[in-house]
């Protein structure tokens, strides 16, 4: 639910501009506070696992991001839907660092593939089948489908986690960081705020941009120093888990890819959209092959990840997507969808032995008690990537359509045929070119972005797991 509901909400952008008379920049806010909200309580996580527990936690993120759905159907104006967007991020942000801890510490160290392979499925499949979900929806009923489709799943999950999630054991010793808190939380929020303005801006040079990702740079830094300095017994986020080289390693290849690959999603449905004229609904169901591909390879990524190390699949998975991105450097609007279609299968092939396999080796050689702080680093990583990785992508095919002035008016003639009976067919067919080449230069980019992964992928381990033992966890038993 929480990852859809990232995706789901950018096919909804032209009706709630429709619907609530405003303006594509106030509708952004839609996504743009959903994303912040995240960014600012996944830090947090963590720590409250640890002090309250789990299942409670796990529980009170449910409870928040349904509620929050429901207040979003209910809102009245684009004001009100902005602010519940931010209630029901502050609950999704939760939802996958904690029960990804929740489903690591049920597994242990020999079963994490296996785990993180079923887990990968909703994290890969969600930015794919969004667009397909939210179109549907707004199609054969309204808008507000979207989030209410959110309730009877999420009180599904209360009662099923009450009644299925062990009862929580803490010892409420740790203190909490504040300062820390004072300081990463905002921090991030600045830094993705002007990260996510990029698009609109068009600039990185602008102050909405320069500023507040500055500003949020700098109280990440301070974090950072801070730690070091005060060489605290209980930050926020532990720095002293980079000692773990694999971690480390994995961390690197995670930024790497997620800035790659979440980057280069947003292309494939937009060149379906505007180069070849599909509906949002066609368009998300031409995905479909990618998400199928990567349902075939992740349950076995996952075994193997736990027999032999990660190392090599992550490797293979990284060649398949270069291989898959490679034939989109040379779209046309004219292309072969079948030709297409299998590229993106291939694709997801790759993707299912990629990402997974990542997170698998840095929570492998975790000992318990850091589990929930190592899952909590590594969705901030995977947000703030993903994140740099939409603006870059966004800028990139924004700047190609704005240097060639035949492209709009060709894209713009799937939606209104009056602009076919005014502009000349050929002068259309060369802004389709044009738009064509502008997605495979940005393709190009992609395609060495995740070919650069294969230099950490190098060096993730290639052999099975081993983890030291807990000497708390023992004293417990």
């Amino acid at each position: 639910m929480s990852i859809l509901d990232i995706t789901v909400v950018s096919v909804a952008q032209p009706t709630f501009q429709r619907d609530f008379d405003a303006t594509p920049a106030e509708t952004a806010w839609t996504m743009t506070g959903y994303t912040l909200a995240l960014a600012t309580v996944i830090p947090l996580s963590g720590w409250a696992a640890d002090r309250f527990g789990t299942k409670r936690l796990y529980m009170l993120a449910l409870l928040l991001f349904a509620a929050g759905s429901a207040l979003c159907a209910a809102a009245t104006s684009i004001e009100m839907l902005t602010a519940f967007r931010v209630l029901q991020g502050l609950g999704g942000g939760m939802l996958m660092p904690v029960g990804m801890t929740i489903m690591t510490r049920a597994a242990g160290p020999d079963r994490v593939g296996r785990v993180m392979a079923v887990l990968g499925v909703p994290m890969l499949l969600g930015p794919i089948f969004g667009p397909i979900l939210g179109g549907w929806l707004i199609d054969v009923a309204s808008w507000h489908w979207i989030f209410l489709i959110n309730i009877p799943i999420g009180i599904a999950a209360l009662v099923y986690a009450a009644r299925i999630l062990p009862r929580d054991e803490v010892v409420p010793s740790e203190r909490f960081d504040f300062v820390g808190m004072l300081l990463l939380s905002p921090g991030l929020a600045l830094f993705l705020f002007g990260v996510s303005s990029i698009p609109e801006e068009g600039t990185v040079m602008s102050a909405r941009v320069l500023g507040t990702a500055i500003v949020g740079l700098a109280l990440v830094a301070a974090f950072v120093v801070r730690f070091f300095a005060r060489d605290l017994e209980h930050p926020l986020i532990d720095l002293r888990l980079f000692a773990n080289p694999r971690l480390t390693v994995a961390v690197v290849a995670m930024s790497l890819f997620a800035i790659a690959f979440f980057g280069a999603s947003l292309l494939f449905p937009q060149y379906f959209l505007l180069i070849r004229g599909e509906s949002t609904l066609s368009a998300g169901l031409l995905l479909a092959p990618q998400g199928i591909g990567a349902m075939v390879t992740m349950p076995v990524a996952g075994v193997l990840t736990d027999r032999i190390g990660p190392g090599k699949i992550v490797i293979a998975g990284i060649a398949l997507i270069v291989a898959g991105m490679a034939v989109f450097t040379q779209v046309g609007p004219d292309t072969s969808y079948l030709l297409l279609l299998g590229a993106l299968f291939v694709m997801g092939l790759g993707m299912g032995g990629t990402m997974m396999p990542i997170m698998t080796s840095a929570l492998q050689t975790l000992r318990d008690h850091e589990i929930a702080r190592g899952s909590t680093m590594m969705n901030i990583t995977q947000q703030v990537a993903a994140s740099i990785g939409t603006a870059i992508f966004s800028v990139l095919l924004t700047n190609s359509f704005a240097d060639d002035p035949s492209i709009y008016p060709a894209i713009s003639s799937w939606a209104d045929p009056s602009i076919a009976q005014q502009v000349p067919g050929a002068a259309i067919a060369a802004g389709l070119q044009a738009g064509a080449d502008a997605f495979g230069s940005a393709f190009v980019v992609g395609t060495i972005l995740v070919a650069v992964c294969l230099v950490p992928a190098f060096f993730l381990p290639r052999r099975r797991p081993t983890r030291e033992i807990d000497p708390a966890a023992m004293m417990g038993h």
